[in-house]
């Protein structure tokens, strides 16, 4: 099954509830929920407390991407704010397989992140505490950008090492895309092996009004595109 998560980062943040409410009610699957320090990426934006105001709003998943250094100290606040699902770069925790099993401790599934030039190794001795991968197609920091190709070759490595792990334990792993993800892309994207899609500003830059339903055309045309897959 296809996921649709778009990021609040690219949300209209004066009115963030409704942005929350309105593309849930529009199609998509998940909220993605993107977390800077201005110390591991060169930004800054939400925490805990954004997450806790918006967990009321939706049942629907809400996928936090920590781009953070230190992350074990914020986890279990993010748990008590009501994340589903806490992702985090490798290169940031002093102790990968310690932070993955500190995250499904608190009960939330446990991902790890690869920024474009971070090689896969990571993922091969902690697949089994591993819900989710995520891999960037964008360098970490800011919304808007450009989907970096040879992220694609990338996905069907990534592809290949959890399908035999599947084949091997029954686990399923979701493999999710984050950066430049657009209708005239998301369908390569998926075919290259992503099951789970980001999508910032192609979804929340359809408009900045306050119509409930702007964003059903551009899920709707998104979701087309995964079915021709």
């Amino acid at each position: 099954m296809h996921v649709i998560a778009p990021s609040i980062l690219s949300a209209n943040f004066a009115r963030l509830g409704a942005e929350v409410i309105d593309v849930i009610d529009s199609g998509a699957d998940w909220i993605h929920f993107d977390v800077m320090d201005n110390h591991y990426v060169p930004n800054l934006t939400i925490g805990p407390l954004v997450c806790e105001a918006i967990r009321p709003l939706t049942s629907a998943p809400i996928d936090v991407h920590l781009m953070i250094r230190p992350v074990d100290r914020i986890v279990p606040d993010f748990a008590r704010a009501g994340a589903n699902i806490i992702t985090f770069h490798p290169e940031a925790s002093e102790h990968v397989d310690r932070t993955l099993s500190l995250i499904r401790e608190n009960g939330c599934q446990a991902g790890l992140v690869f920024n474009p030039a971070t090689p896969l190794d990571w993922m091969e001795h902690v697949l089994d505490k591993l819900d989710l991968v995520l891999l960037m197609s964008v360098n970490p920091g800011f919304g808007g950008q450009k989907f970096i190709p040879s992220t694609l070759a990338k996905l069907r490595a990534a592809r290949a090492r959890i399908d035999a792990h599947e084949r091997e334990t029954g686990r399923r792993i979701r493999l999710e895309i984050d950066g430049g993800v657009k209708v005239d892309n998301i369908a390569e994207i998926a075919r290259a092996g992503a099951d789970t899609f980001v999508a910032g500003s192609a979804v929340y830059g359809a408009g900045r009004d306050a119509d409930p339903h702007r964003y059903d055309s551009v899920l709707a045309a998104l979701r087309a595109q995964l079915e021709k897959t």
